[in-house]
């Protein structure tokens, strides 16, 4: 196991990232925002796993998609059904929850079609599934070191492509972590 130590502890707005140990699957050289993190367990979205299916047609009708910020991701193994919205809007107050500076998660339908609709609408993610821990599992993890952690940046979420973010992360961490970032997924290749 890595000596992964996180550098800030465990809470809302706070990006957890894989360790190079990570077993291989969803999880493995995985960037997950922090959504909520309470005494009961945490929930976030994994930001840089593109979702690997096209939408039906009845979820997301693509001839009315005119905002080019929208990006689709898989949030997690839990419940890959179920749509969650992280965006960049402050409207909606009442029906979303400000993650940390500049990203938000939630809103309805007629916020989501609008989005969709608009060439001047938030950036959005649209993120299936998502990741949760039951109390204490979480922090066990940590200080097994299967997760880094570092603030969250709506750059990071919204902006870098998402084949980049794991490294981007890591690399935002320090020098020490950069050669981490370089390594290959497969390390036969070396």
């Amino acid at each position: 196991m890595s000596s992964a130590k996180p550098a800030i502890p465990a809470e809302k707005g706070v990006f957890l990232i894989a360790s190079q140990d990570m077993e291989p699957g969803i999880y493995s050289r995985s960037v997950i925002l922090i959504c909520e993190h309470t005494r009961a367990g945490s929930f976030g979205l994994v930001i840089n796993k593109p979702f690997p299916t096209e939408l039906p047609p009845e979820i997301i009708a693509v001839e009315e998609l005119h905002n080019p910020k929208i990006q689709y991701r898989l949030g997690g193994r839990m419940q890959q059904n179920q749509m969650m919205l992280l965006h960049t809007s402050e409207e909606n107050k009442e029906q979303t929850l400000k993650v940390t500076d500049g990203i938000y998660l939630g809103g309805d339908l007629n916020f989501l079609q609008e989005s969709l609709s608009s060439k001047e609408a938030p950036e959005i993610l649209l993120c299936f599934g998502y990741t949760g821990w039951i109390s204490t599992e979480l922090e066990h993890e940590l200080a097994a070191g299967f997760w880094y952690t570092a603030p969250a940046n709506k750059e990071l979420v919204f902006t870098v492509p998402p084949e980049k973010v794991w490294r981007t992360a890591l690399e935002s961490l320090g020098d020490q972590y950069k050669s981490i970032a370089m390594m290959p997924d497969d390390l036969s290749l070396n």
